[in-house]
């Protein structure tokens, strides 16, 4: 076994691994196809790094107590890879918010499954860290390679879409927050099943920007995904966002549909970017912070990711 950084590894460590996952600014869709729930993912270049440690032990894991969930993904990823023998300490670092659909747990718990394996030296599909993060919890699907089709609750599909094109996002904070365990634990599929036809439309215009490298289409996309989304749970200042896209040259809105966030979507355009960030404060009620981010394709990074954050 090796580390994969270079600090010495403490008394007893026998090797240190270390993953960067990106979160998320909500989804660019969400909705029903084929009878299934599914979601169309926004990862951004913020998210979450994890570090971990093994020693000789007994599968013991140990971590930051406010985050069982990384606990639990790190102790399965050393089931699966056949190392019951070894202990694992955990540490995470990372500036998403909290339960605000911006995927900080799905970020902490592929991070620290992308961290076990480089620990144990040992390659493991993007599917089956998905797997490994459904069976913690529903996920986000920010394992899975560029942008990406995804069964956030069975992982009955997960393909990607294709690379996004050069695009940027504002994510809206706004000072609202979702349980997502108890939103996800709601029966929703009547209400998706009565815009499944506005979902359809809308993967079609984003399966076609990713194709044809058109920011504007995926806004599109995204932009119907979000008003269909109204109906499952509303987003009080979609309306005020619409406006401000307009008036800013946006290509479109996303939103969090099981969240609280918004986002701006703009072909990458630092000026109508920056002016938009300005224009947020001044137009949107319960703004708590405006997030600068880059859209990126999903995918855990062995390291720190901060490469990937500079946009190398």
């Amino acid at each position: 076994m090796t580390s994969s950084v270079d600090t010495p590894l403490a008394e007893g460590v026998v090797a240190r691994g270390v993953a960067w996952a990106p979160g998320t600014c909500g989804e660019l869709a969400q909705g029903e196809l084929d009878g299934t729930t599914v979601m169309v993912t926004c990862p951004i270049d913020m998210g979450s790094t994890a570090t971990v440690e093994v020693s000789d032990g007994a599968g013991c894991v140990d971590g930051p107590a406010n985050a069982p969930k990384a606990r639990r993904a790190v102790a399965l990823a050393l089931e699966f890879l056949g190392h019951r023998d070894l202990d694992a300490r955990l540490s995470l670092e990372g500036s998403l918010p909290r339960a605000k659909g911006m995927a900080s747990s799905t970020a902490d718990v592929a991070a620290a499954i992308g961290a076990t394996a480089a620990a144990l030296d040992t390659a493991i599909s993007a599917r089956q860290q998905a797997d490994l993060a459904l069976a913690v919890e529903p996920s986000d699907g920010v394992m899975l390679p560029g942008i990406a089709l995804f069964d956030h609750r069975g992982g009955r599909v997960a393909r990607s879409l294709g690379e996004p094109p050069p695009m940027r996002v504002l994510a809206l904070e706004f000072s609202d927050e979702v349980d997502t365990e108890a939103f996800n634990a709601v029966d929703r599929r009547a209400e998706l099943r009565s815009h499944a036809a506005r979902f359809r439309d809308a993967l079609d215009l984003i399966t076609a920007g990713l194709a044809n490298g058109d920011a504007k289409l995926v806004g599109e996309g995204a932009t119907l995904s979000s008003l269909a989304n109204q109906a499952v749970l509303p987003k009080p200042q979609l309306a005020a966002v619409l406006d401000l896209a307009q008036a800013a040259g946006a290509v479109g809105v996303n939103v969090a549909h099981s969240g609280t966030v918004l986002g701006l979507l703009f072909a990458d355009d630092a000026e109508r970017i920056s002016w938009a960030a300005h224009q947020a404060w001044t137009r949107l009620s319960d703004l708590v912070a405006v997030h600068d981010c880059r859209v990126v394709g999903g995918g855990v990074t062995i390291g720190d990711g901060s490469a990937l954050r500079r946009g190398l």
